[in-house]
């Protein structure tokens, strides 16, 4: 297997499962040396054994991105035992679509901490290591989870489409600070992806749809999501793929 992301360190939150834990694995079998991010400790320890057994090279870190302090000591676990981060993967989120009238203040406010504060937790902490690392290798990857709700409206899911269309045009913004810098910085917008999400949603009506349209057309794997994450990152240090959808053949909108 060619391995074009030799040498390079790589950090992907949300690790414990779904597409986190899928690009764990397939940037390890690429060739980087992983960092994997995530409140299940049990669930990393399991992923970090697998991936030294295939030969790669990863530690776990038990942390939860809506905690800043938390995030900023993995920043300088990463730095102490690996030199830096050269690419981070920003995927922690968490879905909890309800009818916006049912007013579930409790579930807006979990998806804002992770989402967003969460995300710029992350970033906060792990940027400065990126600029560094670029100003040393030519290039550095910041790619951030965001969803094809950050384009489309669905009855229910509101505050969660909200929360990515931050993701999609922040994403956008920041290349005006970090391109100069020669970090790139991508948003994956993926459309129906069998995760640990779905199982997450707790109205029973929107966990009917989401079932019902899993019969309608063939959703896209958490490895789908992780070969395009590598595709990004392998790319000439000269191309930066802004924003990149990635959709289910069947899936129209």
């Amino acid at each position: 297997m060619s391995q074009p992301l030799t040498g390079r360190v790589a950090v992907i939150t949300g690790a414990s499962s779904g597409i986190g834990e899928a690009a764990a694995e397939h940037l390890a079998g690429l060739g980087a040396r992983v960092a994997v991010l995530a409140r299940r400790a049990d669930r990393l320890t399991d992923l970090v054994a697998r991936i030294e057994k295939d030969g790669g090279t990863a530690i776990a870190i038990a942390a939860d991105v809506s905690d800043a302090a938390a995030v900023r000591a993995a920043a300088d676990q990463v730095a102490g035992e690996f030199g830096g981060a050269d690419l981070l993967f920003n995927n922690a989120g968490v879905m909890l679509p309800a009818p916006i009238d049912e007013v579930a203040t409790g579930q807006w406010q979990q998806m804002i901490d992770t989402n967003i504060a969460g995300l710029m937790n992350v970033i906060g902490a792990f940027v400065p290591q990126l600029v560094k690392a670029a100003a040393e290798r030519g290039v550095a990857d910041l790619i951030n989870t965001s969803s094809i709700g950050a384009q489309n409206p669905y009855a229910n899911f509101a505050v969660y489409c909200a929360s990515k269309a931050y993701v999609t045009q922040l994403s956008k913004q920041m290349r005006a600070d970090l391109g100069p810098k020669n970090v790139r910085v991508a948003a994956i917008e993926p459309g129906f992806t069998t995760t640990e999400l779905q199982s997450h949603v707790t109205d029973p009506g929107i966990s009917e749809w989401l079932e019902g349209a899993k019969t309608q057309l063939e959703w896209l794997t958490p490895g789908d999501i992780a070969v395009t994450v590598g595709f990004i990152a392998s790319l000439p240090a000269r191309v930066n793929l802004q924003q990149l959808t990635v959709m289910p053949t069947g899936q129209t909108s």
